[in-house]
Parts: C-alpha cells; sequence; structure tokens
C-alpha cells in the first residue's frame, strides 16, 4: 500500500471518528458549558460577592480580603520595603461560591433530566406490560397434521361421488 493510499484511508477513519454523533455531542457540552462557567463566574464577581461585601462589617470589597503576613524587610534599590506575603481568601472565597452554584445547578437539571427520564422508562414500560400480548397457537404435532390432511382428502371424495 502507497503513501498516498494510506493518508487517504487515515483521513477517512479520521472523518468517520469525529463526526459521530458522540463527538458532536461532546464538543457542544464542551463550548456551551465553558459559557455557561463564565455566566457564573460573573454572576458571582459582578452580583453575589458584592452584596456579601456589603454585608461584611469592613466594607471592602472581597477582592481585597487578605491575609498579610509580614516576612521582615529588604533592601531595594537603597531603600527599606517590607516583605509581605498577602493569601487573598476573598477571591478564593468567590470561586468556592462559583463552584457551588454551578453544582447547585447540575444538580437540578441532572435531577429534573433523570427523573423524567425514569418516568419515561416506567411509562414505556407499563405500556408494553398493558399491551395486548398476542400468542400464537403451538404448532401441531406431525401425527396431527397427517391426520387432518387425510381426513379433508376423504370429503373432497365423498362431495365428488
Amino acid at each position: 500500500m502507497n503513501i498516498k493510499n494510506k493518508a487517504n484511508s487515515l483521513m477517512t477513519e479520521f472523518k468517520q471518528f469525529a463526526f459521530k454523533g458522540n463527538i458532536v455531542d461532546m464538543a457542544l457540552g464542551v463550548i456551551i458549558g465553558g459559557a455557561f462557567g463564565k455566566i457564573v463566574s460573573s454572576f458571582v464577581a459582578n452580583v453575589i460577592m458584592p452584596m456579601v461585601s456589603l454585608v461584611m462589617p469592613s466594607g471592602t470589597n472581597y477582592s481585597e480580603w487578605k491575609l498579610s503576613f509580614h516576612r521582615g524587610t529588604e533592601m531595594v534599590d537603597g531603600v527599606e520595603v517590607a516583605k509581605i506575603i498577602d493569601i487573598p481568601y476573598g477571591l478564593f472565597i468567590g470561586e468556592v461560591v462559583s463552584f457551588f452554584v454551578v453544582a447547585i445547578v447540575l444538580f437540578l437539571v441532572l435531577k429534573k433530566f433523570l427523573g423524567f427520564m425514569t418516568q419515561m422508562r416506567k411509562k414505556l414500560k407499563e405500556e408494553e406490560e398493558l399491551a395486548p400480548v398476542v400468542e400464537e397457537p403451538a404448532p401441531l404435532p406431525a401425527e396431527q397434521v397427517l391426520l387432518s390432511e387425510i381426513r379433508d382428502l376423504l370429503k373432497e371424495q365423498v362431495k365428488r361421488e
């Protein structure tokens, strides 16, 4: 097999793989999931967390909430500068809230979707159980078939006479 045929075969296999319904559905799910994540992040950062900041006694924006640790001083260009390590826990809390919003929405959607699917399965199963079952009669034994044929032949002879 030459290189051109191998390349065409590889392309054909790739097309079959890439354009199967499952791959396209999964790609759409990833795109929609990314967009949903951006909406949730914006909702949390621009609506929920500012409301939380209003309730907090300090009144500062949640992005400014941090723990600061002083680690001494150092000389930078002849000026003594404090070494400070900040842990921005406010941003972390915002991300945790985003996670919970996504988790709650997914739980509700999946719960409703799975509940709907379960109801549909039950309904289909009930319909199958209620549908009249047409049973074909069991085939007659060979002896009975032969006797029936003999009977029918005798009836025809009697009618001819």
